[in-house]
């Protein structure tokens, strides 16, 4: 209530109490009948303390070992260009609880499979304390590591309103955002290249506080002050120079961004492939009796009763590839 919803503490001390009161009247009452049949809630609230505690348990382990087993950019920028593997067609989509890192189930995967797709999607489905996230504001898309690695991260956040569509849709989307990305990136290194080097043929720090204030105006006066302070040390360009080094750097970043779509257009073309994680939570030998029973039999049967990410993200089998491994808490 006070972080989502924003109410005051004295609004929630006042339904805390309430429902207090209502939970320990109701409380109350049974244990004063627990030898006349009151024992039965007892056990049916006790049976689900115990499933929800086992499976919070297993959860946060499961969890807490794949952000402990990451792998850093260090060691992906490492491997090379290739990536230190054989690069086939297609696109992967690598799908992990990770908003940052590379996850383990990379490397778990590389590791005993030395072939990777020529692009490769990290994809992270975050379901917000929200009602409904905007189709806009849906996907966050980002680069990991340089252009010729061709790797990206992509965050599809949810609301919970919000319905995770059909594959289709949802792969539709990812690559409309995706290429968009792409687009954006080459405008903004194209306009980098510009004011670095069309202007004064080096870098040169502008000031911010023009940019803050009165936009076009003070933009200017900032713009001509610079260059008549720089005229000096610096010989400023001709117009025609300025138009062709503009054009140039221009049409070589338009000529990066038609090649990279191209490039993913035809990955997508030759085939996408789901890769899912699939983290099996074992108890050590030296465990607890108590632990093993809660952690190799009732979290491992709630797994297997309970939804697969498969179904969840409506991923076709026939592009579907699970890569499992064993976690011993």
């Amino acid at each position: 209530m006070i972080l989502v919803w924003r109410c005051h503490w004295i609004l929630v001390l006042i339904f805390t109490s309430l429902s207090l009161i209502v939970e320990c009247t109701y409380f109350s009452s049974v244990l004063f009948k627990v030898d006349q049949g009151g024992w039965v809630p007892l056990a049916i609230a006790g049976a689900f303390l115990i499933i929800m505690s086992v499976w919070h348990y297993g959860t946060v382990k499961r969890y807490e070992f794949e952000m402990h087993s990451k792998v850093s950019m260090a060691w992906i920028l490492g491997l090379g260009p290739s990536l230190g593997l054989v690069r086939v067609p297609g696109i992967g989509l690598v799908y992990t609880e990770l908003a940052s890192g590379v996850p383990h189930i990379f490397s778990h995967f590389i590791t005993n499979l030395p072939a990777i797709h020529s692009v490769v999607v990290f994809v992270c489905v975050k379901y917000l304390p929200v009602y409904t996230v905007p189709e806009e504001e849906r996907f966050l898309v980002k680069r990991i590591g340089p252009k010729n690695f061709h790797i990206f991260r992509c965050v599809a956040r949810y609301g919970y309103k919000d319905l995770h569509k059909k594959d289709d849709d949802f792969e539709r989307k990812l690559f409309e955002n995706l290429f968009t990305f792409v687009r954006l990136e080459s405008m903004m290194e194209g306009c980098s290249d510009s004011d670095e080097y069309s202007l004064y043929g080096q870098q040169i720090e502008h000031p911010r506080d023009g940019l803050l204030h009165n936009n076009g105006s003070t933009v200017s006066s900032n713009m001509d002050l610079t260059m008549s302070s720089v005229d000096s040390i610096v010989p400023v360009r001709s117009p025609h120079d300025m138009n062709i080094t503009i054009r140039s750097s221009g049409q070589t970043s338009n000529q990066t961004e038609v090649d990279e779509l191209e490039f993913l257009n035809s990955c997508r073309d030759a085939g996408v492939v789901h890769i899912l994680g699939n983290t099996v939570v074992r108890a050590r030998r030296e465990s607890r009796f108590y632990k093993k029973i809660a952690v190799d039999y009732i979290y491992a049967f709630l797994r297997k009763i309970c939804r697969e990410n498969s179904v969840i993200f409506n991923v076709p089998h026939e592009s579907l590839l699970n890569v499992g491994q064993i976690f011993y808490v």
